[in-house]
């Protein structure tokens, strides 16, 4: 292999920046990694970021169940054919493709977003950090917290509207008029949990997304790889109840604990939905992954330049997250939140959507002081030495 084929691509040095490479021994392969059988300390230790959340606990319940022990094969008709509820609803309430079209737009400034602190730091630095990540541990620190507070920028709206849809299906439940204005009265109040919860949820997405990227350097088995995915995979199968039941009003905690409850009650069900979808999503990841390299080979330059490249991948990510997003997920949301209301039933639970919520100002406010924290650092990164940082190495 000649010194050019071993250097490592765009995909590998961003990773690598970002999130640091996984910390792993040459052990030998075990044959099988199975949820049930990793002990808690283990799991704990693979949970990350979400041992810091409130929802820590609705993985490591569910772990055990028999369903999750192998990720199952994903059927396009377990998704296809919870559809028609959801765009039958869509056709009779059209600010559900409004809230979609806004994810859409959240996603793709909180992208553009973290792409602008790439083109602050040198070159220099990305070759540092390709041959050794230690000697760009201070850029490296940095850009990791920038691409957290991102994900936080986007969560925001991604999370109140996510929750507008859930309550489009409550209101035609109740027999009561759907209204833009209506839902977001309805959601802010939550806007704290929702806000927390998608934040949890897309930190720990986007760092199962990087994870799954080629990289040279990352020495996990397969089996080990295989125990990743299938928390990842527990984690998204338990949390399927705690939107609908933050719509109802319902704390974080409360809202993890009738998840769990939910999914043990209906978990079948779940899991093909999940799954179907999860596999819908992964082919749609696959051929944003060969449309950008055919856009990397006809529209790059001869020099390579990182934060160009992943500029030049926002035409793919943006679309391909718009499919999601705009299609997709308002159909995965209405028809969870479609079964979570039989289980309400069967249980004799009552959906209440208060008439006159509460006003929500202060997760606003500081959702507003983010924002202006986040333009501060970009209007003034020279006069607060964050290039000056960013170039150390």
């Amino acid at each position: 292999m000649s010194e050019e084929d071993r250097k490592p691509g765009p995909w590998s040095i961003g990773k690598s920046i970002v999130s640091g490479e996984p910390q792993t021994t040459n052990l030998p392969e075990p044959e099988e990694i199975e949820l049930k059988d990793l002990t808690e300390q283990e799991l704990k230790d693979k949970q990350g970021f979400l041992g810091v959340s409130d929802l820590a606990f609705v993985q490591t319940e569910l772990a055990g169940l028999a369903d999750l022990q192998k990720l199952p094969d994903s059927d396009v008709s377990d998704f296809t054919s919870k559809s028609g509820y959801a765009l039958s609803l869509g056709l009779k309430e059209k600010e559900i493709f409004f809230f979609g079209l806004m994810q859409w737009v959240a996603v793709g400034i909180g992208y553009l977003l973290w792409v602008q602190m790439l083109f602050w730091i040198p070159d220099a630095v990305w070759e540092a950090a390709a041959n050794d990540e230690d000697l760009a541990a201070i850029p490296n620190l940095i850009l990791f917290a920038w691409s957290f507070l991102c994900v936080g920028v986007a969560a925001f709206p991604i999370g109140i509207f996510s929750s507008c849809m859930g309550v489009t299906h409550f209101l035609r439940k109740q027999g009561r008029e759907s209204t833009i204005a209506m839902c977001l009265k309805l959601s802010l109040p939550n806007a704290y949990s929702l806000w927390s919860f998608h934040w949890t949820d897309g930190w720990i997405t986007v760092m199962q997304i990087l994870s799954r990227l080629p990289n040279d350097e990352d020495k996990r088995t397969l089996a080990q790889k295989a125990a990743d995915e299938a928390l990842y995979y527990a984690w998204k199968v338990g949390i399927a109840g705690v939107l609908p039941s933050l719509v109802l009003g319902k704390s974080m905690i409360e809202s993890g604990k009738e998840s769990v409850a939910f999914v043990k009650q209906n978990t079948k069900e779940i899991i093909k939905l999940r799954s179907a979808y999860s596999g819908i999503c992964w082919v749609i990841g696959i051929l944003t992954y060969i449309l950008a390299f055919f856009v990397s080979v006809y529209f790059g330059s001869n020099e390579f330049n990182i934060a160009n490249f992943y500029l030049l991948m926002a035409a793919p990510i943006v679309l391909a997250v718009g499919v999601i997003m705009f299609f997709l997920r308002p159909i995965y949301v209405l028809s969870m939140c479609n079964l979570y209301s039989d289980y309400l039933k069967a249980n004799n639970k009552t959906v209440e959507l208060p008439d006159n919520p509460p006003k929500a100002i202060s997760a606003l406010v500081v959702f507003s002081l983010l924002c202006v924290a986040l333009l501060v650092v970009f209007y003034f990164r020279e006069e607060m030495g964050l290039i000056e940082l960013l170039s150390r190495v």
